[in-house]
């Protein structure tokens, strides 16, 4: 999965780089510069010395040193001065100079705390929807794998109307789903309890015409219709895994496997991918041997954003962070 949200604490992460939301000086502070600047040792301090500073939305590197990680990548995002103060493009450039400056040294894994989200103050739910928006678009041009580390909960929000939409769209349906009457319970308690004729004619009916014919009758499998509904949108291969947040190497095997049976979060993600409308979406997660269900609140919030149309994977997979789900992709 090229953009995962992840709950971790990003002095430990095993990536080629860590970034590090770092003030204009590079001789560390507090929050997550302090805890990079501790776990890395005083060799990092004494490297940074030698940088002479870094203007905001810029980004330099270093090594790693006692970290897991390679590289540190140190970069400076804006301070929140109410958001008229070209606050935005200054955090846009920070995470994109962090990750041009990674593709220069090789990176392939790169782990990213919310830059400026901190002491900074820039609001949280707009700092998560430029790093995601500035990260997913960086990888829809190139191949490497990002994460975006939040350490705790209370570090994480998405806006506020966005998350009660989605909320109530929830509880219209799970709770309707979760919900059953004293009858419907009363109805399976006798059904479960009746006897089953050791001889109904069940088995002949079940396979008409003959086994044979039956096989040969089968219809196209997920990844024959994933192929076509690339074709048919005008598509190439690397558009649509990158748009569905999957893996080249993923996607290879899809292709070369006609009989491929994907998770249910990655046929998910080819379904947003390839912007299918609810009933398309619902048939091409059957050909994968799934069904949306309303028992089931990761497959609500999906359902909540393809039938708002809104098919932008990283934004779907900000929600079901938000609500302790899955992501999509593979």
């Amino acid at each position: 999965m090229p953009l995962q949200i992840v709950r971790n604490d990003i002095t430990t992460m095993k990536v080629d780089a860590i970034v590090n939301a770092a003030n204009e000086s590079l001789l560390g502070g507090g929050g997550v510069d302090g805890a990079i600047h501790r776990a890395a040792g005083p060799e990092l301090l004494q490297e940074c010395r030698t940088l002479h500073g870094c203007k905001t939305g810029q980004a330099k590197i270093t090594k790693g040193y006692r970290l897991p990680a390679k590289f540190v990548i140190h970069t400076v995002g804006p301070i929140w001065r109410g958001g008229g103060h070209g606050e935005r493009e200054l955090l846009v450039s920070a995470y994109r100079s962090s990750l041009e400056l990674a593709l220069a040294h090789g990176c392939e894994t790169v782990a990213f705390p919310l830059i400026s989200s901190g002491v900074y103050g820039y609001p949280k739910d707009q700092a998560l929807k430029v790093a995601v928006d500035t990260i997913g678009e960086f990888l829809l041009a190139h191949d490497m794998t990002v994460y975006l580390v939040i350490f705790d909960r209370a570090a994480y929000t998405i806006g506020g109307k966005l998350f009660d939409d989605i909320a109530a769209y929830i509880d219209d349906r799970y709770v309707e789903a979760h919900t059953d009457s004293r009858e419907a319970q009363r109805r399976r308690m006798v059904i479960s309890s009746m006897p089953m004729e050791e001889d109904a004619p069940f088995a002949a009916a079940a396979v008409p015409d003959g086994l044979d014919q039956a096989i040969r009758k089968l219809d196209e499998s997920f990844s024959q219709m994933l192929l076509r509904k690339i074709d048919e949108r005008g598509m190439t291969d690397a558009q649509c895994y990158k748009k569905a947040n999957i893996d080249r190497k993923l996607f290879s095997k899809i292709r070369s496997d006609v009989h491929y049976k994907p998770s249910k979060p990655t046929a998910m993600a080819f379904a947003v991918a390839l912007e299918l409308p609810l009933e398309e979406a619902r048939e091409m997660l059957e050909k994968a041997g799934f069904a949306f269900s309303h028992a089931s609140k990761f497959d609500i919030i999906v359902e909540y954003f393809i039938a708002h149309q809104n098919y932008n994977i990283f934004e779907i997979n900000e929600a079901l962070f938000a609500f302790d789900q899955s992501l999509l992709g593979g």
